[in-house]
């Protein structure tokens, strides 16, 4: 006769949406394994026999963060013109890392991902890449405009402005980036444009 499950995958579930909780709340440094334990009335010999210690747990929370981003990006409205489009998929991107920033800090330590976590993070940003293509054959960007360069470009200015924003790391004089944001990206876009000429 086979043993019963004693960690099953409604133990695994309880225990991913508990660390979730924690995790927002306190940042990876302030998941503790034992009060996830006793919060959710088992103990850490679960934890790693389901996700194989905290890294582990870590790295299944932030797998979905990825995968959550991409259907953000992927369910932002077109716009008429590709270029507010990627104005709009910077907005969103924003909006989704504000809303949890301890996560957020999560999804690029770099400390709980692998392979598999770094092919997520590609596949969430694909609305991203495919709104560079279509600005570009719809030449509303510079002919030299090459799509990977123009997506590593915008997300640097993302990050980095979501980054100063999360942890307050405004320069002295600057704006404040609450209101600064919205400005920086779309100098940032306009960066690629294709340049008319003057009247």
């Amino acid at each position: 006769m086979p043993r019963p499950k004693v960690h099953d995958d409604e133990l695994r579930e309880r225990l991913r949406e508990r660390a979730g909780e924690l995790l927002t709340a306190h940042g990876v440094e302030g998941l503790s394994l034992r009060t996830l334990a006793s919060d959710v009335g088992t103990s850490t010999t679960a934890v790693y026999a389901l996700f194989g210690g905290k890294p582990g747990l870590v790295k299944s929370l932030v797998d979905d963060a990825f995968r959550q981003l991409g259907r953000t990006l992927a369910g932002v409205p077109a716009q008429r013109d590709p270029a507010e489009q990627l104005v709009a998929l910077g907005e969103a991107y924003r909006s989704g890392a504000l809303a949890d920033p301890h996560l957020y800090d999560a999804m690029f330590d770099g400390s709980a991902l692998d392979a598999g976590s770094r092919a997520l993070q590609e596949e969430a940003f694909a609305p991203l890449v495919a709104a560079v293509e279509r600005a570009r054959d719809e030449r509303v960007l510079r002919a030299d405009a090459e799509p990977a360069t123009v997506v590593l470009g915008l997300w640097a200015v993302l990050h980095g402005l979501v980054s100063i924003q999360l942890h307050a790391h405004t320069p002295r004089g600057a704006d404040d980036p609450t209101d600064g944001f919205a400005p920086c990206l779309r100098a940032a876009v306009d960066g690629w444009r294709v340049q008319t000429a003057p009247n």
